[in-house]
C-alpha cells in the first residue's frame, strides 16, 4: 500500500427532472449538476498559474463540467469538433470564463 496522498475532486452526475408546466400537458426537462467549489478554485489557480507553465505538445484551455458540454450540444456546438479559441469564446460570450485553466491566448 502506498503512502502518496492521492486528491481527487469529485463532480457530481448530471441530474435530470421533468417538471409539469401549469396545464400539464407541457412539460420542461431540468438538467442540473453540482460542482464543487473546490474544483473552481483549482481551476483558478491553474489559470493564475499558466503564464509561468512552458507548455508541451498540448495545452489545457478548459475544464468543462458535462452539464455545459451536453448543453450545448442541443444547441449545436461540439466541444469534440470546435477549435480551442471558438470554446474559449463560447466560455466567455456565456460568462463561463471560471471554466477556462489558461491565461494564454489560443
Amino acid at each position: 500500500m502506498s503512502d502518496q496522498k492521492t486528491e481527487s475532486l469529485i463532480i457530481n452526475d448530471v441530474h435530470n427532472k421533468v417538471l409539469l408546466d401549469n396545464d400539464e400537458n407541457n412539460f420542461t426537462i431540468q438538467h442540473t449538476q453540482h460542482i464543487d467549489q473546490s474544483f473552481l478554485d483549482n481551476l483558478r489557480d491553474t489559470r493564475e498559474n499558466s503564464l509561468n507553465q512552458q507548455e508541451a505538445e498540448y495545452m489545457s484551455v478548459a475544464s468543462i463540467p458535462v452539464a455545459i458540454h451536453e448543453q450545448w450540444l442541443r444547441e449545436g456546438f461540439d466541444l469534440m469538433e470546435e477549435p480551442a479559441h471558438a470554446i474559449v469564446a463560447r466560455l466567455k460570450q456565456h460568462k463561463l470564463d471560471g471554466f477556462l485553466t489558461t491565461k494564454k491566448q489560443v
